[in-house]
């Protein structure tokens, strides 16, 4: 889009002396000027598509550092705002879709029919492999979408570059392989194996054993925050760190085993599905799910969430597909499957795949509204449909099944226009390492998974009074519930013991032995004894007497 200028910034404006820099002629100032080239109706609807967070108010604030400061840093919004609305022109590549023609459908185009209308390039895109012994197959995609790894439930696991064919490895580790998971790059993948989940790098060497992790079902790896998050048939939910090997957390889901995990790339948060129709959100932060859901009649089979983290797809046993809006956390509308969906994946241009049975469903515009028809359909014969994946960046979904692999081509399901420096898809060797070692510089803290990812760098605009109060309020429930102990200040460093300090927190009446009954039975014969005695014939303490006095 054109940057709009002002009448007043033409060609007589030209001849004007330049005038001398003043104080107030600062940063701000010259973005003010910058931003005066956009009308005001173009600034808004900047801020509403690019802007992050809310307007910073700085109009009230009485300090004139802090005020100036703030009136910078929304300044820098705006700019950066507007700025990302002026770079769509650069966006020259738009996705296509599959239109028909007449009483046409585009559920009825097969494979073969998309393979011979398309270029070459994507027509080679398109291929099957045939691996009847060793499957069901988990696929896995790398986040640029290069690279595709495969594992097959009876131990046979392969990684490779798709697009050029180039074999990196091929194990056969002769036990039960049940998912497989590519790490921050194509350098290190996981496979969740019979008993224990392996690390290996890109030559097939068996890097890490996390025996922590045991019969792991499904694995989802947080990128930003180098987190492998797990869960097993025991119900755990554990969060590996991967570049310090720490276990971050494990959580109890009390739930028995889940049937389907994914994550929500907006947040980080973990959507695990149970067998009593309910889905919970997780994070490392909590031992407790922060949100309850109850989405289906019979066990989740399977779950997705979009890529802007605003809907959430569900597949029961009781073959219904429901759509979730996770900003209210109220159903949307549902769809009916033939048989209850064993995989479910959404593109990042809001595709949705669907897998039951032999077959796949593409479904367009299914979140938001109801769709009346499927976009794409395809019959794998004779199989079983066990994972689908869409291909970031391309118009390709990955399906692995019972009989092998399949490479189907869908239009428009790949993002068209990437962010070379946050995944891409034609990076050489020494980008991806400085790309890997600017993503460890900026690798982020657990503590900052939330439902709402934007809390970090907020305001707590709320007054002193308040937060008195809620301090209040917070001591008040502690010492309700008991877990308000006081907390025993130590007066002299090497003057004072566990013993001691016992006995002053409790009060000292709950040790009693028989030398404490002897020395009080002494304290009051003496007190007897000095009962109507002037001072200096009163009997002095012991050394044990005072020492007891002293203690108590």
């Amino acid at each position: 889009m054109a940057t709009l200028q002002s009448p007043e910034s033409s060609a007589p404006a030209r001849t004007k002396k330049p005038s001398a820099p003043t104080k107030k002629s600062s940063a701000p100032t010259s973005k003010v000027q910058k931003e005066k080239t956009h009308t005001p109706e173009e600034i808004q609807e900047a801020v509403q598509q690019y802007g992050r967070g809310d307007k910073i108010l700085f109009k009230g604030i009485k300090d004139k550092k802090l005020r100036g400061n703030l009136r910078k840093l929304e300044y820098k919004y705006r700019a950066a705002a507007t700025n990302a609305k002026d770079a769509e022109m650069l966006l020259e590549e738009e996705k296509g879709y599959l239109e028909a023609e007449g009483m046409e459908r585009t559920y009825k185009f097969s494979q073969k029919e998309l393979v011979k209308a398309v270029d070459v390039a994507t027509a080679q895109k398109g291929f099957e492999l045939k691996l009847p012994l060793f499957g069901p197959y988990a696929i896995d995609y790398t986040r640029n979408g290069r690279y595709l790894l495969m594992g097959g439930l009876k131990g046979h696991v392969a990684a490779f570059d798709w697009r050029d064919g180039k074999l990196a490895t091929e194990l056969q580790l002769n036990e039960t392989v049940r998912d497989v998971k590519w790490l921050h790059n194509e350098q290190f993948f996981a496979v969740a194996q019979k008993k224990y989940t392996y690390i290996y790098d890109y030559a097939g060497v068996e890097v890490h054993c996390l025996k922590s992790h045991i019969e792991v079902t499904n694995m989802e790896f947080l990128p930003y925050h180098f987190l492998l998050a797990t869960v097993g048939t025991a119900g755990y939910l554990k969060y590996q760190d991967t570049s310090t090997g720490a276990l971050v957390a494990e959580q109890r889901t009390k739930m028995g085993a889940p049937s389907s995990m994914c994550m929500n790339a907006h947040n980080a948060i973990i959507h695990v599905g149970h067998a009593n129709g309910t889905v919970t959100l997780w994070s490392p932060n909590m031992g407790t799910p922060l949100v309850k859901m109850l989405t289906n009649r019979g066990p989740v089979r399977a779950l997705a969430v979009d890529r802007g983290g605003h809907y959430m797809v569900t597949a029961g046993q009781d073959a219904r597909m429901n759509i979730f809006d996770i900003r209210t956390f109220k159903e949307v509308h549902s769809y009916f499957t033939p048989t209850p969906a064993s995989t479910l994946h959404l593109s990042d241009t809001g595709l949705l795949a669907v897998g039951w049975g032999p077959h796949v469903t593409v479904w367009k515009d299914a979140l938001k509204t109801k769709a009346n028809s499927p976009y794409l359909t395809h019959l794998q014969e004779a199989t079983a449909i066990n994972r689908v994946r869409f291909c970031p960046y391309d118009d390709i979904l990955g399906v692995g099944h019972a009989g092998g692999f399949s490479s189907l081509i869908v239009p428009g399901s790949g993002e068209p226009n990437y962010d070379a420096l946050e995944a891409n898809p034609y990076e050489t060797k020494k980008q991806r390492q400085e790309a890997e070692i600017k993503a460890l510089l900026n690798k982020l803290q657990p503590e900052m998974i939330a439902l709402d990812p934007n809390f970090v760098g907020k305001i707590d605009r709320a007054t002193i009074e308040v937060l008195k109060g809620e301090s209040e309020e917070m001591v008040r429930h502690k010492a309700q519930d008991g877990k308000l102990d006081a907390e025993v200040k130590r007066k002299q460093r090497g003057k004072n013991s566990a013993l001691r300090r016992y006995l002053r927190k409790k009060g000292g009446k709950n040790v009693v032995d028989e030398r404490r009954l002897k020395l009080e039975t002494m304290m009051k014969e003496r007190a007897k004894r000095n009962q109507g005695l002037p001072v200096t014939q009163k009997e002095e303490l012991g050394p044990a007497l005072a020492r007891f006095v002293r203690g108590k």
